[in-house]
């Protein structure tokens, strides 16, 4: 039996109908023998997952008990064509046993659940019309079919369901997973806009307000993820439908931004409204845009900072030209100590002192900004990135000094000049920005007092 199990599985390989009919002329059972045995792969399984349809027809013609056989994997030749888009090959085995797009496999995925991760549309057609309660099976993280669309970003599959589905199953739409989330939850979190205006516009749609296990609704999700570009459209198409958010307190500058945004472009196409209140949400909308920006400086410092801070650390225990490893009295160095601090004692105090202070302003940065400080006004981001100049610019000249030792010297003429270049380039940006920070800075500063300082009265002399 080995000999010929070895013979149908080659047939099964190469699709070879002629060779596969062949054999079973010289053993009528031996296709019987796969399922006494217990073989955890059939004939049927590998031409299932090949695509050979003509092959997989006449086995199903001889012996269709061959379709609900699982492999060690506990899959059925359906869920191998279902995840391959194998169609006719899906068409066959529904007619040989329908029963089997219920069949679970070792992860508790159905054939239609792997149809709908790898975005098999036509092979969702057939099992959705041939059996529609396979898409109302959950899957062992919990969840259904279409949180699997959602989560592997498969759009074409989503719609496929969503129309065939019989009048919007509210309970597929609306399940949850283990941790709470429904497909809404799913697609806000994970930014896919055109798959949330598709389940804001089906009849019967998710419910907008549905929360999950830590009580957010998908408008909170949008609130607490990272900021993107698509956040206006998501945020306008949620609140266009009526969503909420359940934790009014959390994110509230972020929520008065959008809600400031959104209300300006109502208000300019309502020629009625109120002057006053146009200038009052004006200036909020102002207000929540100068926090998120400062937010967002905060945020590109720490990362910066932190950056630099590792560059400078791990520089000054590796400096350029490695350590020695030995002792040599004769030599002047010991086991440990730098080789360039011998070699070259003049470049490696410059060395050191540029490393040290880019060192050192980095980790000033990280310090100010963990300690809490209302680091909320210009002046204070305007300092925070003066230092930060201070720790790129001195990053920039350890470079140019470590680049100078290690360059042989036939080619020093070649590098002092790069680095000559180098630094008037540098000096020049470094220059204009400054000088672009401080006017800005002075011009704040001068509003702010004029703004402090008491109006003048006017007198007006009497006339003669």
């Amino acid at each position: 039996m080995e000999g010929m199990g070895s013979l149908l599985y080659e047939a099964a390989l190469e699709g070879n109908l002629t060779t596969l009919q062949e054999l079973l002329s010289q053993d009528r059972l031996a296709l019987d023998r796969f399922i006494v045995d217990g073989f955890s792969e059939t004939p049927l399984h590998v031409a299932a997952m090949l695509g050979h349809l003509d092959f997989a027809k006449e086995v199903l013609r001889r012996k269709p008990e061959l379709a609900q056989e699982l492999d060690s994997k506990r899959r059925s030749p359906l869920h191998l064509a279902s995840a391959k888009g194998c169609v006719g090959i899906v068409k066959e085995l529904l007619m040989a046993n329908p029963d089997m797009c219920l069949a679970r496999d070792r992860d508790g995925r159905n054939p239609l659940h792997l149809a709908a991760m790898k975005g098999r549309v036509q092979v969702l057609r057939e099992l959705v019309k041939e059996v529609p309660s396979a898409a109302r099976a959950t899957v062992d993280e919990g969840g259904t079919v279409l949180h699997l669309c959602v989560k592997h970003n498969e759009l074409e599959a989503l719609k496929v369901l969503v129309e065939v589905m019989d009048d919007h199953d509210q309970f597929v739409m609306n399940a949850k997973d283990d941790y709470g989330m429904t497909i809404l939850h799913l697609a806000v979190a994970d930014k896919q806009i055109e798959t949330v205006k598709l389940l804001l516009m089906i009849n019967g749609r998710p419910d907008v307000n549905a929360v999950n296990a830590n009580g957010f609704t998908a408008l909170d999700i949008l609130a607490q993820s990272r900021r993107d570009v698509k956040d206006f459209d998501i945020s306008e198409a949620l609140r266009g439908a009526g969503a909420l958010r359940s934790i009014p307190n959390r994110g509230t500058n972020n929520d008065h931004m959008m809600m400031n945004l959104l209300a300006s472009h109502r208000t300019t196409e309502d020629t009625g409204a109120n002057n006053d209140h146009r200038a009052s949400k004006k200036y909020n909308f102002h207000k929540s845009g100068l926090e998120e920006w400062i937010s967002k400086r905060r945020d590109a410092l720490m990362v910066v900072a932190s950056l630099i801070a590792t560059m400078a650390f791990q520089s000054g225990l590796n400096p350029p030209g490695g350590l020695w490893q030995d002792d040599s009295p004769e030599q002047g160095h010991q086991a440990g100590q730098a080789v360039m601090a011998s070699k070259y004692p003049t470049d490696y105090s410059w060395y050191l002192s540029y490393n040290t202070t880019g060192f050192i302003a980095s980790l000033s940065i990280i310090l100010l900004l963990i300690t809490g400080l209302p680091f909320k006004r210009r002046f204070f981001m305007w300092l925070l990135t003066a230092i930060m100049g201070v720790a790129i610019t001195s990053m920039a000249l350890t470079y140019c000094v470590s680049i100078f030792i290690f360059t042989p010297k036939d080619q020093e003429s070649t590098v002092k000049k790069v680095i000559k270049y180098g630094i008037i380039t540098w000096s020049v940006v470094m220059s204009l920005l400054s000088l672009l920070q401080t006017l800005r800075l002075i011009e704040i500063l001068f509003h702010k007092f004029d703004n402090l300082m008491p109006k003048r009265k006017q007198y007006v002399l009497p006339s003669p």
